[in-house]
């Protein structure tokens, strides 16, 4: 049996208050991703000067011991994060997991396919976040349910093929 994918796109069409929401989430999503990307480019920045010849006041300064920021320790780190700071509880977990994925591959880009060191986004340049998860029968009647957010009208051109995901 042989098994493809078919990939649909619908436009939402959020309301007012779903439309604040979205680009609030996109800014910590903006700010999630450049804190792991700042984390872990001065991980790397302290290990890129000789012992001898490294400055204490222009090099960054990361113990030896301290292991390379990975996918799983970030997501660790979020974790706790979450419980801290009120504008991270606001956004959906998972949501914030896939940002981090999306650095993740970013970083595996750059070294399997030579592709540069990722970038800082700056504000307005984070233009999307995905849901890994969003149970069952998600899309009915023009309404997609969304974690967190809730239904949401969209314009659904074309209709879901029987037993399609």
């Amino acid at each position: 049996m042989q098994v493809f994918n078919l990939t649909y796109e619908f436009k939402l069409k959020p309301t007012q208050k779903q439309i604040a929401i979205f680009e609030e989430w996109l800014e910590t999503h903006r700010r999630v991703y450049n804190h792991a990307l700042a984390e872990r480019k001065d991980w790397y920045q302290s290990r890129s000067c000789q012992v001898n010849a490294c400055s204490i006041h222009s090099c960054y300064i990361i113990p030896a011991d301290a292991p390379r920021p990975t996918f799983a320790s970030q997501c660790k780190s979020l974790t706790v994060a979450r419980q801290e700071n009120e504008y991270l509880k606001r956004v959906n977990a998972q949501s914030l997991q896939q940002t981090l994925r999306r650095l993740e591959k970013a970083f595996v880009s750059m070294w399997e396919q030579n592709h540069g060191f990722p970038r800082f986004k700056k504000q307005g340049r984070m233009r999307s976040f995905s849901f890994s998860q969003l149970g069952v029968n998600p899309l009915t009647n023009r309404y997609v349910k969304l974690p967190v957010i809730g239904l949401v009208k969209v314009r659904q051109s074309r209709s879901m093929p029987d037993g399609g995901v």
